[in-house]
């Protein structure tokens, strides 16, 4: 029997589930048009978490299938026989909110906005321009940079805000000095960003208990994450914010999918140490931009060196790491950070190192120059290419 060549559509649902290990719980793959993907999932109702966190890891490897330009999971299962509506534990939320620490609340037009599939804005109301921190690996120093960046945007006269997306590690109250902060709303019942240092910042760390675990899941953080951007006054139009630094959590699952995916973002810029193993995890972090059509500026070397009292350099965490990464992706590496304890002692003290003066100030500010210049250009040159060998 005479079989015609395979669609496009079949090889690329043949690599989607090559990606997920073709599972018996992955009922359907469907695709539109584009790469747009929906999977269905089979959910196990007495472990909806543990089936919650199958279709956000399902989503992320999704993501990154050559040919994937969307995902959306959904999941789906039986009722197990005699388990009624009414049997549920649990009082249902109120109509139109869903509660959060402190008493604040997830507005429904922030729910809808942070489910998967739903189209990106043009632009967010107030703000100029975006820029996301990222690192594919936690523990390189990727809010210290945040945080600092912004306070050297800050103290170069550009009006600035911080949003602090690490939903599970909020540092950014600790570091700008604002643990105790309580974000209040103005008259039209939007956030009112604390200030401090030149920076307008919102976290979830100041609405939440901060000796209390987050556990929320999929859309309960995208949809905090989109409201403390769209339901917040951050500017207006005629004195909007410059730009919005975003803090975004390590890795490259379901928060840093939904920012990508479903923010205006006009750039990013990636974070790493000089170690090797440091390599393959900020490939797959530009990888997740390259997919999302997020243009990145460049790369920033953190733990770079230390240098003792008579000038020697002793490369701790390895060297060259930084800039291999960016020849390998074709960036520019935007600038190196040593190990400088003033820069340890500003997060720790809530003043950053970039508002004080010195050493690492003149680092910080020599870094938000070459991200301001990038920016620009953005305007009237295409953005650098990233480059993915074999």
């Amino acid at each position: 029997m005479f079989r015609g060549k395979p669609r496009q559509s079949d090889k690329l649902e043949t690599a989607i589930r090559r990606a997920l290990g073709d599972p018996a719980w992955l009922q359907a793959v469907r695709i539109k048009d584009g790469g747009a993907v929906t999977l269905i999932i089979e959910a196990d109702p007495s472990n909806m978490e543990e089936s919650e966190t199958r279709r956000v890891e399902a989503e992320a490897r999704v993501m990154n299938v050559k040919g994937v330009s969307d995902v959306r999971a959904m999941l789906t299962a039986e009722r197990p026989p005699g388990q009624h509506e009414h049997q549920h534990a649990e009082a249902p939320p109120r109509p139109g909110s869903q509660r959060v620490r402190k008493g604040a609340r997830l507005s429904e037009e922030a729910i809808s906005q942070g489910q998967p599939g739903q189209p990106t804005a043009d632009k967010v109301p107030g703000i100029s321009r975006i820029l996301v921190v990222a690192s594919a690996k936690g523990g390189v120093g990727k809010s210290t940079v945040a945080v600092n960046l912004a306070a050297a945007f800050a103290k170069l006269g550009l009006k600035t805000g911080l949003l602090d997306a690490d939903i599970y590690g909020p540092s950014a109250p600790t570091m700008l000095g604002t643990s105790d902060a309580q974000p209040e709303t103005d008259a039209n019942g939007k956030l009112i960003p604390v200030e401090a240092h030149g920076i307008h910042s919102l976290s979830i760390g100041y609405l939440s208990d901060p000796d209390a675990p987050m556990i929320w899941r999929g859309p309960i953080v995208m949809s905090a994450i989109t409201q403390m951007l769209n339901d917040a006054a951050w500017g207006t139009p005629e004195d909007p914010l410059d730009l919005l630094i975003i803090d975004t959590p390590p890795g490259t699952g379901d928060a840093q999918l939904t920012i990508a995916q479903r923010v205006p973002v006009t750039a990013a810029v990636l974070v790493t140490t000089p170690q090797e193993v440091a390599l393959a995890d900020v490939r797959r972090g530009a990888a997740m931009f390259a997919k999302t059509a997020v243009p990145v500026l460049g790369v920033i070397e953190t733990m770079s060196w230390f240098e003792d009292p008579a000038g020697n350099r002793h490369y701790l965490m390895g060297e060259g790491g930084g800039q291999k990464t960016a020849d390998t992706l074709g960036l520019p590496l935007l600038g190196q950070l040593p190990i400088l304890n003033e820069i340890r002692e500003g997060g720790d003290t809530g003043k950053p190192a970039a508002s004080t003066g010195g050493k690492s100030a003149d680092l910080f500010h020599e870094i938000a120059r070459s991200v301001a210049l990038n920016l620009d250009s953005l305007q009237t040159k295409a953005p650098p290419k990233i480059v993915f060998e074999d």
